[in-house]
């Protein structure tokens, strides 16, 4: 063997050593039953969805805020429980009575969509643009709030 040689055999000869040290150590170090890499997995998950939830929440109240501000309402009023429903009936054109409407079985359904439907109309945009706010909410409030959809007023009955 010549010199330059041997350097390349000794430096092959250090790794193989090191990786037999690594895998041995290996070994030696407890493992988890499928039992808690299961509840680690879940953990992550429940991280990752609850960062997931509060930056679509966040999205949200931005959007709500954003479309109330364009209808010449207060912006704080849309993260006001019940208070933001009124404000969406004033903008719609709707009466302030419609809020009893929330707390009856299957009107509230028909509340919730057509409020949908009427708040796409009130910023000129049509049924298709309606049947994505009510299907679509985190994608179609911020199109309404951040682009170019301007408050018409409360659409005629």
């Amino acid at each position: 063997m010549n010199d330059r040689q041997q350097p390349g055999i000794v430096l092959w000869i250090a790794v193989v050593a090191l990786l037999a040290l690594i895998i041995e150590a290996m070994w030696r170090i407890p493992r988890m039953s499928d039992y808690q890499q299961l509840g680690i997995g879940v953990w992550i998950g429940v991280g990752v969805g609850g960062v997931v939830w509060l930056a679509l929440m966040v999205l949200m109240i931005a959007s709500m805020w954003k479309v109330f501000v364009k209808a010449g309402k207060p912006g704080w009023a849309a993260i006001v429980p019940l208070h933001n429903l009124i404000v969406m009936l004033e903008i719609v054109g709707k009466p302030p009575w419609y809020i009893a409407l929330a707390f009856v079985p299957f009107a509230n359904i028909y509340l919730s969509i057509g409020l949908q439907f009427w708040m796409a109309k009130s910023f000129g945009k049509g049924m298709g643009f309606g049947f994505g706010l009510l299907f679509l909410a985190p994608v179609f409030y911020p199109l309404l709030a951040f682009g170019d959809a301007q408050y018409t007023g409360a659409p005629a009955v």
